[in-house]
């Protein structure tokens, strides 16, 4: 059940970005936004720790602050992916990654304390 709200959550956050970022386009169905954030979700999960690593040195000079480029990168490999899968879900460059990594990094977060206030409530865990 975890992952299916996790999945949704990200679909949402995805949605939002491509709604209010210019430069974020998807052309496909409810099914497709699925798989994209699916792709997404699996990407965040493989590569991200890879890059993380990789990138510690940068991370810690920056204070953190370069995990918005490491997000930003994030997005647009979750593009080049769903242009290879024909998902129609594309990000045309750095500035829309970078912006649509913040949009979907704050929905995120504010869709997780919803469910997890939620489910608090309902004292079921997801």
């Amino acid at each position: 059940m975890h992952f299916f709200i996790r999945l949704l959550i990200n679909a949402a956050a995805l949605w939002v970005a491509i709604r209010f970022v210019p430069g974020i386009t998807f052309a496909g169905d409810e099914l497709k936004l699925l798989l994209v954030a699916l792709v997404f979700g699996l990407v965040n999960a493989v590569i991200r720790p890879i890059l993380t690593i990789i990138s510690l040195p940068i991370l810690i000079l920056t204070l953190g602050l370069f995990t918005f480029v490491l997000n930003a990168v994030m997005l647009w490999m979750t593009s080049a992916l769903s242009g290879m899968l024909d998902l129609g879900f594309h990000v045309a460059g750095f500035w829309p990654a970078f912006l649509g990594a913040l949009v979907v990094t704050v929905v995120s977060a504010l869709l997780s304390l919803v469910v997890r206030d939620a489910t608090r409530r309902s004292g079921r865990r997801f």
